[in-house]
C-alpha cells in the first residue's frame, strides 16, 4: 500500500496539516520542518497528488455558526493552493436539503466534503460509493473522516473542575443528531466519573446562543456550580441567560465552552473553552477528498488533538 501524508506526517513527527503545508504552501513552514517532512516523504515513498484543478463539494449545516465559517475558510485557503473551485451548500440543519445536496454533488463534483452531516451512516456509505467523500466529524465505512474531538480537553475540564473544588457538573448538549454532541457528552461523562464529579445533562439545544439562552433556567434549576457547553455559542447564551436569573460567571457558575473561538478570549470574563483542530482539521479534509480523487482509496479516521485554555470563567465555588 502506498504512503499517505498521514504517514508522512507521523514519519516527521508533524501534524498531518503541517505536512501538507510542506507541499501546498511551503513558505509558511520553518526551513527545518520543511526538510524534514520532504525527507520523510522521501524515505516513503510518498507521491503528491496531482496538480490538475478540481470542483470540490462543500456541505455545511449553519454558515452562520462560528464554527463552520472557519472551517470553511480554512478548506478554501487549502483548496486555493491547488486553484481547485468549492461549491457550497448550506443545509440549515435540514436533512432533506442535506441529502438533496449529496445526491446533486455525487454528479456535478470530482469529490465531497461534508461537514458534521446529520445523515445516518448508511446514506454516507451510500454516497461514498459513488463519489469520492470525506466527512468532519462522522465516521463511514468507505470514506475517510476527520474527527476534531475534544476528548483530551474535556478530561483536561474535569481535572480543571475538580481541583477547583467543584463537585456537581451540567452539560448542555447540542443538536441530537450529531456525532460531536455523541462524543463530547460521552467522554465528558467518562471524565467526570474518573474525577467523581456529579454530572447533570439538560438539553439538548440548538447550537447557538439562542439555545444557550433557552438551556439556562434548567441550569440554574439544577443546583451545578459549574457548566460545560456544546459549545461556545452556548456557553455565553447560558451566561447571559444565568446573569439574568441573578447567577453570575464566575462567582455562582463557573462556565466552560468547546472550540475556543474567537469570541472566547475577548468576552468578558475570557471564557474557558476546549481548543480544537478546526482550521487543521479544514486544511486535511482538502488534502484528503484529493487523495480519494487521484489515488487508492483509503477508509481510515485520523483524529485531531484538542486542548483546554483555562480563562476567567472558571473559579473556585462560593
Amino acid at each position: 500500500m502506498s504512503a499517505t501524508l498521514t504517514d508522512v506526517a507521523a514519519r516527521a513527527r508533524v501534524s498531518p496539516a503541517t505536512a501538507s503545508r510542506a507541499f501546498n504552501d511551503p513558505d509558511r513552514l520553518a526551513p527545518a520542518t520543511l526538510q524534514r517532512v520532504r525527507a520523510a516523504a522521501a524515505e516513503l515513498g510518498y507521491e503528491t497528488p496531482s496538480p490538475a484543478c478540481r470542483t470540490l463539494g462543500v456541505v455545511v449545516p449553519d454558515l452562520a455558526n462560528a464554527v463552520f465559517a472557519s472551517l470553511l475558510r480554512s478548506i478554501h485557503d487549502q483548496a486555493w493552493h491547488g486553484r481547485h473551485q468549492l461549491v457550497v451548500a448550506h443545509t440549515n440543519e435540514d436533512g432533506d436539503r442535506e441529502r438533496e445536496a449529496l445526491d446533486r454533488f455525487a454528479t456535478s463534483t470530482d469529490g465531497i466534503i461534508v461537514c458534521s452531516p446529520r445523515s445516518p451512516q448508511e446514506r454516507l456509505d451510500e454516497i461514498a460509493a459513488k463519489a469520492p467523500v470525506v466527512t468532519i466529524n462522522a465516521t463511514t465505512d468507505h470514506a475517510p473522516s476527520v474527527l476534531i474531538a475534544a476528548d483530551d480537553g474535556l478530561r483536561q475540564a474535569a481535572e480543571h473542575l475538580r481541583a477547583l473544588g467543584h463537585r456537581h457538573v451540567v452539560y448542555v448538549p447540542g443538536p441530537q443528531n450529531s456525532w460531536a454532541d455523541r462524543t463530547r457528552h460521552a467522554a465528558l461523562s467518562e471524565h467526570c466519573a474518573e474525577q467523581g464529579l456529579r454530572l447533570t445533562v439538560v438539553g439538548p439545544q440548538s447550537a447557538s446562543v439562542a439555545g444557550g439562552l433557552a438551556a439556562a433556567a434548567s441550569v440554574v434549576a439544577s443546583g451545578a456550580t459549574a457548566v460545560v457547553a456544546y459549545n461556545d455559542l452556548v456557553a455565553l447564551g447560558v451566561r447571559a441567560g444565568a446573569r439574568k436569573l441573578g447567577r453570575h460567571c464566575p462567582d455562582d457558575l463557573s462556565i466552560i465552552g468547546i472550540d475556543d473561538l474567537d469570541v472566547a478570549s475577548v468576552s468578558d470574563p475570557g471564557l474557558t473553552s476546549v481548543h480544537v483542530g478546526i482550521t487543521d482539521g479544514g486544511t486535511l479534509a482538502v488534502d484528503l477528498v484529493l487523495g480519494q480523487i487521484d489515488g487508492p482509496p483509503r477508509h481510515d479516521d485520523v483524529h485531531m488533538p484538542s486542548q483546554l485554555i483555562v480563562r476567567d470563567s472558571t473559579t473556585t465555588p462560593a
